[in-house]
């Protein structure tokens, strides 16, 4: 993508997450790597919804600035992005308000309830809390990058990246709307998961068609725990057929996930009821 279309392209996506809702005020970034490795990125302390073209800040892959514009105080998320996936030209962060309920509450966007998030997005971890525009930030952020394509970081917000900027903020609008379905699903008494062999199907048809390729598999969390299909890499760290949520440990005490636990309370309130 050359400059100015990147320019028109980032200042549109910026009006379209402020006007639902996804920033408000000074909130979020949006940055483009261009073909010369040159990354444009919105300016710090200014409304996405009433950028220019002209005031984009522009710097080099290490964040060195090559304009008189500031860039965002946490473009190094979006630097750690582009270093862990070669791939990603362009990456969207905002705090929209259902995917950030569950940020804020401890939970990830890992469950199996909708066919069309697992063919395009796939589970959505959650980062642990790191302070923004410091290393705590990336640092929690990095384990997660190579094996997602969008994340949650704890008491912030959510941040979702691609191969063009159209992409990253398609996958923040899906996992927006995704975080708003569970929450309605809740509310109405529990959502239903699909069936493993379900999903195994829907892995073969989004990589088939291309929609995500292999290295989705290495999903660390959620909900391809159950199917037969294993990681093409064999790394550790993207094993699917992981422990179960709930393990003991060898003092035979039994570990929950902070879901499960909020879960757990959850049925027993409901029961007291």
């Amino acid at each position: 993508m050359d400059e100015q279309t990147a320019r028109r392209e980032i200042v549109r996506v910026g009006q379209l997450m402020y006007e639902r809702s996804y920033v408000v005020s000074s909130d979020g970034n949006i940055s483009v790597r261009l073909a010369d490795g040159r990354v444009l990125a919105t300016p710090t302390q200014t409304c996405k919804g009433r950028m220019t073209e002209d005031s984009l800040a522009l710097t080099d892959i290490e964040g060195r600035a090559l304009s008189d514009r500031r860039a965002s105080s946490e473009l190094a998320m979006h630097l750690l992005i582009y270093r862990e996936r070669p791939e990603v030209r362009a990456v969207c962060h905002a705090h929209p308000p259902h995917g950030s309920a569950f940020a804020v509450a401890g939970l990830a966007i890992d469950q199996p309830i909708l066919s069309e998030v697992i063919l395009t997005l796939g589970c959505v971890p959650l980062a642990e809390y790191g302070t923004p525009s410091t290393d705590e930030l990336t640092e929690a952020m990095l384990p997660l990058v190579k094996y997602h394509n969008a994340l949650l970081m704890a008491n912030h917000g959510a941040v979702a990246y691609g191969e063009n900027l159209w992409q990253a903020f398609d996958r923040l609008e899906t996992l927006e709307h995704t975080a708003k379905i569970a929450i309605l699903a809740r509310a109405l008494g529990g959502a239903s998961n699909l069936p493993p062999d379900a999903i195994e199907k829907l892995i073969n048809v989004r990589e088939k068609a291309g929609y995500l390729d292999e290295r989705a598999r290495c999903q660390s969390c959620g909900y391809l725990h159950e199917t037969r299909i294993t990681c093409a890499t064999g790394d550790g760290a993207g094993t699917i057929n992981a422990a179960p949520r709930a393990a003991t440990n060898g003092a035979g005490k039994i570990s929950l996930t902070r879901e499960d636990l909020v879960e757990l309370l959850s049925q027993a309130v409901n029961l007291k009821g």
